[in-house]
C-alpha cells in the first residue's frame, strides 16, 4: 500500500504543469545566486524568477538566466540556464515522467525519442530534497546540460529536445503562463 509521501509525490509530480498549480511571480525568498551553469554562459543576468505552488504546497522556486540580446518570443534561439530549487522531495523518475509529458503536449515525439529523452532524464535528474537545485543549460542547436547542485549531471545531444524541454516553461503553449510570464518578465518580446 502506497505511503501518503509517495501518494502526494505521485500526484505533485502528475498535476504540477497546471491543474490547479498556483504561480507566485518574484516570490521574497527566491534564491538570486547565479547557478552553476552560468560559467557556460557569459554575461548572463537573471530574467526573472518565481515560485510554483501546488494546492499550497510550494514545490519549487524557478529562475531564469540569459545572455544580452534575449527575446522571449525567440528563446529556442538563445542560450539560457534555467534553475528550479526544490523546496520539498520528489523522485527524479517522476520528474523525468513529467517533463515528456509536458513535452508531448507541445509536440509529436516518436516512441523512439520519447524513449531516449526519459532514459536521458532519468540519468540527468536524481531524486531531490528540499534545498536540492537541478540547472538546466539551453544550447541553441547542440541539446542541453543539466546540472544537480552544481555538479555536472548529464548532456543530451539533441537541439529538438533542448527546444520542447525548456519550452516546458518557456513557450507560449506552456501550461504554466503565469510562471512563463514571471520568468520572462524583464524580456523583450
Amino acid at each position: 500500500m502506497p505511503t501518503r509521501r509517495t501518494l502526494f509525490q505521485t500526484c505533485a509530480a502528475t498535476l504540477l504543469a497546471g491543474l490547479g498549480a498556483r504561480v507566485c511571480a518574484n516570490t521574497p525568498g527566491v534564491d538570486t545566486a547565479a547557478p552553476a551553469a552560468l560559467g557556460e554562459l557569459p554575461g548572463a543576468q537573471r530574467l526573472g524568477a518565481s515560485r510554483m505552488r501546488f494546492f499550497g504546497f510550494d514545490i519549487y522556486d524557478a529562475a531564469l538566466w540569459v545572455a544580452p540580446g534575449f527575446r522571449a518570443s525567440r528563446y529556442a534561439q538563445h542560450a539560457l540556464a534555467l534553475e528550479l530549487t526544490y523546496l520539498r522531495s520528489l523522485s527524479g523518475n517522476a520528474i523525468a515522467e513529467r517533463s515528456i509529458q509536458e513535452m508531448r503536449r507541445a509536440a509529436d515525439i516518436s516512441a523512439a525519442q520519447e524513449q531516449r529523452w526519459l532514459t536521458a532524464m532519468r540519468e540527468a535528474f536524481p531524486d531531490v530534497n528540499k534545498g536540492d537545485r537541478i540547472t538546466g543549460l539551453h544550447q541553441p542547436g547542440l541539446g542541453a546540460r543539466f546540472w544537480f547542485n552544481g555538479q555536472l549531471r548529464g548532456v543530451v545531444a539533441d537541439p529538438e529536445f533542448s527546444r520542447l524541454f525548456f519550452g516546458i516553461w518557456l513557450a507560449e503553449t506552456t501550461s504554466e503562463p503565469t510562471l512563463r510570464s514571471a520568468l520572462l518578465a524583464g524580456a523583450a518580446s
